[in-house]
């Protein structure tokens, strides 16, 4: 495994059974600057599930793999105690691992998780509690939703129904927020109608409290959107990142003044009640957008740590060689002064150009380009596996096995193809048909 260099996505789920957790297991392979992400395992752990418990088996498995513990760049984890206490949590234990073996890890903590918990801490309160009661009496009742479908069917609404709400998908809340606000006119006549009036629907300030969340909600799920993906470089999660950070620091700028630019819902709302002193709203969504900006900045500090080596990486031949580390300083104003170099970082992929260069004159450079693309930044390739486990593990296939569960995940989530003919060719006998 010399001249490979790996990093690690590690997620804790409970989906099988609550006695059991299971680790998915992720790897990426850099070698000559190519890049290959795969499920590298998944462990059952049947007993107790504490740090050194998960160390323990992602050990196991690592040594089954013949992968070297200093060849191994950074681990990515969810947001479980276990993996991430400081002294005894698994990606701890891990880079002690690493550093004990001659290597340096990196520990970061999943992006799309830290974004989510971001986005939690806007708090909905009694907005989101009136919209899910509406959305309940709407759908409780059978006759009731049937009525409503018809109702929008007959009103050539721009929906034909109206979501439910689940607390545990990350994009559920946006969602429901954005179709209630969307039919929020159908909505108000039919409960009229049913005599089950909601007043707020007829209220400017609550009106306007909706259509704000409802724009908040969605620059956060086009976030949301943008981190999720296979293959994804560290370069490209950071710059959705700090883009976003951007975003908000204009966002609370613009409404400081109550300048509704990059929130349509708020001002077709402004401009449907002009009679209304809505600009008395601002002082709370300013406050909102800047606990959001102080809560980005606190938990993505993960990735401010490595931004230098993150533009290094991504950005060579705009860093000054003066703030590079001494050993790649010579081998990068060599880079910077080649034109030709500089065409090719233009037109190629990062992969692709670092793939390139020429190992004699760039070694480190080429180097550092391998570390970098094995960070994983999020454990969205454990996650993707989700899907596929609610579907082949159900209470009606209790007789399928661990072993034969994590090879139908592993099987479903592979980008690689078998070479059927080689396969057929080194078999010495073949089946005769009957």
């Amino acid at each position: 495994m010399q001249g490979l260099y790996s990093g690690q996505q590690l997620l804790c789920d409970t989906l099988c059974c609550p006695k059991q957790l299971k680790i998915k297991l992720s790897d990426v392979i850099v070698q000559e600057s190519s890049l290959c992400q795969e499920i590298l395992e998944q462990i059952i752990l049947k007993g107790t599930t504490t740090g050194k418990d998960i160390f323990e088996a992602v050990s196991e498995a690592v040594e089954k793999m013949g992968l070297k513990w200093d060849k191994l760049c950074g681990v990515t984890t969810d947001g479980a105690p276990a993996m991430t206490g400081e002294r005894k949590g698994m990606a701890s234990l891990v880079c002690a691992k690493v550093k004990e073996s001659g290597g340096e890890a990196v520990r970061m903590h999943c992006i799309i998780h830290q974004e989510a918990l971001c986005a939690k801490t806007v708090q909905l309160g009694d907005m989101m509690n009136t919209v899910i009661k509406t959305v309940n009496i709407i759908r409780a009742k059978g006759l009731y939703h049937r009525e409503f479908q018809a109702f929008l069917s007959d009103m050539d609404a721009e929906y034909g129904d109206i979501l439910y709400h689940s607390d545990v998908r990350w994009l559920s809340r946006g969602s429901v927020l954005q179709r209630f606000y969307s039919l929020r006119s159908e909505i108000d006549r039919f409960l009229k109608e049913k005599d089950r009036a909601l007043h707020e629907l007829s209220d400017p300030l609550w009106l306007a409290d909706l259509a704000f969340l409802v724009d908040l909600t969605h620059h956060l799920n086009t976030l949301n959107k943008n981190l999720q993906g296979k293959e994804q470089l560290m370069p490209q999660l950071y710059a959705h990142m700090k883009a976003f950070c951007v975003k908000l620091r204009l966002f609370e700028t613009q409404l400081r003044s109550f300048n509704p630019a990059h929130f349509p819902a708020l001002s077709e709302i402004k401009s449907a009640f002009p009679k209304t002193d809505l600009s008395a709203k601002k002082e709370k969504y300013v406050s909102v957008i800047a606990s959001l900006v102080t809560e980005f900045n606190q938990r993505f500090q993960d990735f401010s740590d490595i931004e230098k080596q993150i533009k290094l990486f991504s950005t060579p031949f705009l860093v000054d060689a003066e703030e590079v580390e001494e050993s790649l300083q010579l081998e990068l104003i060599e880079m910077q002064c080649d034109d030709s170099l500089k065409s090719q970082h233009q037109l190629l992929s990062l992969p692709e150009f670092y793939q390139s260069l020429d190992n004699a004159k760039f070694p480190l450079m080429r180097l550092h380009a391998k570390r970098m693309m094995s960070l994983f930044g999020s454990t969205y390739i454990c996650e993707q596996t989700f899907p596929q486990l609610n579907q082949n593990k159900s209470r009606l296939r209790t007789r399928m096995t661990d072993t034969h569960l994590c090879e139908i995940l592993r099987v479903s989530t592979t980008k690689l193809s078998p070479n059927m003919s080689t396969i057929l060719q080194s078999k010495g006998q073949h089946h005769c048909s009957h």
